[in-house]
This record gives C-alpha cells, sequence and structure tokens, in this order.
C-alpha cells in the first residue's frame, strides 16, 4: 500500500474523531438529563410514602401509608401492603430513558447539527 493511502485514512480519521467526540458527548449529556428526568418523580413518590416521612405520619390507621395526590388538602391513605417493589420497577425506568435518548438523537439528526 501507498504512502498516500495511510496518509489520506489518518486524515480521514482525524476529520471524523471531533465529529464522534461531540456526538459522545451530546449523547452523555442526553442520557444524564433523562436518567435525572426519569429518576426524580420516583424518588420524590418513594421519599412522601417512607415511614419516616412527615408527609406519611398524617394517618391515624396502624400500617397505612398517606399516597400523595393532586389536591393539598386530601388525605388518602392505603395499606402498607400495597407498596412493594417488584422486578418491572428496575426494568422500565432504563427501557423509558433509552427510547427518549435515541429519540432525542434522531431529532437532533434530522434537525442537521450532526450533519
Amino acid at each position: 500500500m501507498s504512502l498516500t493511502f495511510f496518509a489520506s485514512l489518518r486524515h480521514r480519521v482525524s476529520m471524523r474523531f471531533p465529529l464522534l467526540l461531540y456526538a459522545a458527548t451530546w449523547t452523555a449529556l442526553l442520557t444524564t438529563i433523562v436518567a435525572v428526568a426519569s429518576f426524580s418523580p420516583e424518588i420524590a413518590f418513594v421519599s412522601a410514602i417512607s415511614t419516616s416521612s412527615s408527609f406519611s405520619r398524617k394517618c391515624e390507621v396502624e400500617g397505612t401509608v398517606r399516597v400523595p395526590v393532586d389536591l393539598p388538602g386530601e388525605i388518602v391513605c392505603l395499606p402498607a401492603q400495597l407498596f412493594v417493589k417488584s422486578k418491572i420497577d428496575l426494568i422500565v425506568p432504563p427501557v423509558f430513558a433509552a427510547v427518549v435518548v435515541a429519540g432525542s438523537a434522531w431529532v437532533v439528526r434530522a434537525i442537521g447539527f450532526l450533519g
């Protein structure tokens, strides 16, 4: 192989590296934003219904948990046995995050930011 082939190959790789770095940076940023956006409501809900929360102490019946609702004056207390972790709780947020990141990347590409 000729020296010009390797020179042109090196030039193409060096020209694509900034584009790959740019794409990786945007992907990491979008992934972080989606992860925070998908887990923050779940964390807020779990902290609100935890037994150590002052919010959940307003239920008068033992073994019940106050559930947050849209109306601030409403108090809805449900049995604590209804709130258990399931295996699907570990699967749904990452799948949702992956779908949103893929959709965001397609939108960014369609707009023309990545060329």
